[in-house]
């Protein structure tokens, strides 16, 4: 079972560059801080068009996907930069600064047939099927590789009643933000086709500096940050359903004596309360950190567009100790995660701006201890608006890049409102989360 067999891979140019578009794409110091991590990996789960009746074959019609290559390439506006690949300037003090070269090399297209997996084996199991993984393009790839391999690759793989999107993006490029902007505009042109997307990205911003960063060159002559997915990993999904969410939102700001702390923050407090209840001989005394990523957009003035083009996200962590979690409960954890995040205020956030631009900081994976919990993406991304043309989709599932630590992947579900959480750590302690019916509870 879960054989993929690689159909065709081809290379989606830019059919036309924008006016605005620009040869040479500085990278900001937020970009170039993910350099020694992996790609952004995201895929969307669709039921399978009815086949075209003059069709004698059972596979995809070649219309079908010829129209996903089509539209790919004419979203010029986001595929002129992610059609190009970075470009490494060294310099004599044993440094190199980087920047998008927009030169149209091209969009990994692959195509690909999973003869014998169905829907239901990737939905019904308990744990996310491994093969999963082998619906992305690009595993292994890191950011810093951008300079020779796609900034983007897109992998369309058929099931048998079903049809899997996946994109890898390269993430020192873009963010979570930009990730789902483009997936929504690709989708768009596809539905409507159309050449134009409603919301085209914005590259050119004062917060993209125009002042060359440079890097050492040492951390690139290392395996510094190179940590592969442990082989006991496992993931699995979490739903909460919209009442539920309400219900712990209640909860945490009753116990907190507030009205502040968010609906993102209790369901995340409530994993992590989780987490360390069920792992094993953990030490009370132990500090246990929670590493958040914090949207800038918004947060100065005058704000980012949301359709700003690149890495606008900034990271907090969020440290108590072991027993604190346990003895404090949901709300008190909830509202330090409340505390950290609102800390983040334009001021700050211009200062850690300024200071990175002065000293990049290059974050490794090597340094963040495996015991550690990690959340990203977003329950606001716009991910089951994403219709093609033949439907909406029924599941999202991420790749196995950034699989490091005690990883969430936070998504919004299906139903309006609702949230899924794929939470990616070892199977013993998904399986006791699994038991723990004070955390069940809140899980449908």
């Amino acid at each position: 079972m879960a054989s993929i067999r690689l159909i065709s891979t081809s290379r989606v140019q830019a059919t036309s560059s924008p006016e605005s578009s620009t040869q040479r794409i500085e990278l900001t110091s937020s970009d170039l801080k993910l350099f020694l991590f992996g790609s952004i990996q995201k895929g969307l789960l669709f039921p399978k068009p009815k086949p075209n009746p003059s069709s004698e074959v059972k596979r995809l019609d070649e219309t079908l996907i010829q129209q996903l290559k089509n539209s790919l390439s004419r979203t010029p506006a986001f595929s002129t930069p992610l059609a190009g690949r970075l470009a490494i300037e060294e310099h004599d003090d044993e440094t190199a600064s980087f920047f998008i070269e927009c030169n149209n090399a091209g969009i990994q297209f692959v195509h690909a047939v999973a003869d014998d997996i169905t829907i239901s084996d990737i939905l019904e199991p308990i744990y996310v099927p491994p093969f999963v993984h082998s619906f992305f393009p690009l595993n292994g790839v890191r950011n810093y590789e951008g300079v020779s391999k796609p900034l983007l690759a897109v992998q369309v793989t058929e099931l048998v009643d079903g049809i899997f999107i996946a994109c890898t993006m390269n993430h020192s490029v873009a963010d979570g933000t930009t990730f789902w902007n483009f997936f929504n505009s690709w989708s768009e042109i596809s539905r409507k086709n159309s050449d134009r997307t409603s919301k085209p990205p914005v590259i050119e911003h004062w917060f993209r500096s125009h002042c060359t960063i440079r890097l050492p060159l040492s951390i690139f002559r290392t395996e510094n940050g190179i940590i592969p997915t442990s082989p006991s990993f496992q993931e699995r999904v979490f739903h909460f359903s919209k009442e539920k969410i309400a219900g712990l939102k209640a909860q945490a700001n009753a116990e907190a004596g507030c009205e502040k702390i968010s609906s993102l923050q209790s369901v995340l407090a409530h994993l992590w309360l989780s987490v360390i209840r069920n792992r094993q001989l953990i030490d009370p005394n132990q500090e246990t950190n929670f590493h958040l990523m914090v949207g800038i957009r918004s947060r100065l003035q005058p704000p980012l567009p949301g359709e700003y083009f690149g890495n606008a996200v900034q990271g907090v962590t969020v440290t108590l100790k072991a027993r604190e979690v346990i003895k404090q409960g949901l709300g008190y954890t909830a509202l330090e995660m409340n505390r950290m995040v609102n800390t983040y205020t334009e001021d700050k956030v211009r200062k850690v701006l300024e200071s990175s631009i002065q000293q990049p900081k290059i974050l490794k994976m090597d340094g963040i201890p495996q015991d550690d919990l990690a959340a990203s993406s977003s329950p606001r991304f716009n991910v089951y608006g994403n219709d093609f043309g033949w439907g909406k989709p029924i599941a999202v599932r991420s790749g196995p890049e950034n699989k490091f630590c005690v990883k969430i992947t936070v998504f919004p579900g299906v139903e309006e409102g609702s949230m899924d959480t794929e939470v990616c750590t070892f199977l013993e302690i998904l399986e006791a989360m699994g038991h723990d019916s004070e955390f069940m509870a809140a899980v449908n």
